[in-house]
């Protein structure tokens, strides 16, 4: 199914300036590499998007599309990511993205977190619910989990109810949007989820050391 995603390519460019199992919440060992996630969720209030049957979407229970896969692992140990804590404002560094967002008039951010975790095994879908993340938004539930294999992914399988969807969408009022995707990410770049309905920008990054420069 081939759909115009919410974000054009030059709003990229220019911004660029079954249910998954639940994470647990112990404490990580002290051998465990430890992430900074941060994530914007916004919708779309323009007409960039297509009509589709959202009714079926919104049923599918399909497991997404995995950007950047990997084979599957062997027959090593399979852990589920620690939550270890929720990031203050201060220390956010997608700032400038949420306000050319809000000043775009297109788009309207819905929700902007970070937190510190330890990753899943890759393959396993062990992530966290929004509400754990400290997400509370009408409409909007889902998990997002963050996996590590040979590679490091970001994923996440989300529900959305827009109460006023774009026009162009032909969508009624309430329509269920999904966002059910992984993709393989790499250290402070942004990673886009596109939906013609919502979106999500987000970065992953070490917990411990400084960003580099320029970055």
């Amino acid at each position: 199914m081939k759909r115009r995603t919410v974000l054009k390519q030059g709003m990229l460019l220019s911004l660029a300036g079954s249910l998954p199992a639940l994470a647990q919440e112990a404490p990580p060992s002290p051998s465990s590499s430890a992430y900074n996630v941060e994530m914007i969720i916004f919708r779309a209030t323009g007409s960039g998007g297509t009509p589709e049957n959202w009714a079926a979407e919104a049923s599918s229970n399909g497991e997404g599309i995995v950007a950047g896969a990997e084979s599957a692992q062997g027959g090593g140990p399979r852990e589920l990511g620690h939550f270890i804590t929720a990031l203050p404002a201060s220390a956010y560094q997608l700032g400038e993205i949420e306000t050319k967002l809000r000043t775009s008039g297109g788009y309207v951010p819905v929700a902007h977190v970070a937190w510190s975790q330890t990753p899943s095994t890759w393959g396993t879908r062990g992530g966290f619910p929004l509400n754990r993340l400290g997400i509370e938004v009408s409409g909007l539930s889902g998990n997002v989990f963050l996996e590590k294999g040979q590679f490091l992914h970001l994923g996440m399988a989300l529900s959305y109810a827009v109460p006023s969807p774009p026009v162009a969408l032909q969508a009624a009022p309430g329509t269920v949007f999904t966002i059910n995707s992984s993709q393989r990410v790499k250290y402070y770049d942004r990673t886009y989820f596109d939906h013609p309905a919502f979106g999500v920008i987000a970065m992953v990054a070490p917990a411990q050391g400084k960003r580099p420069p320029g970055r």
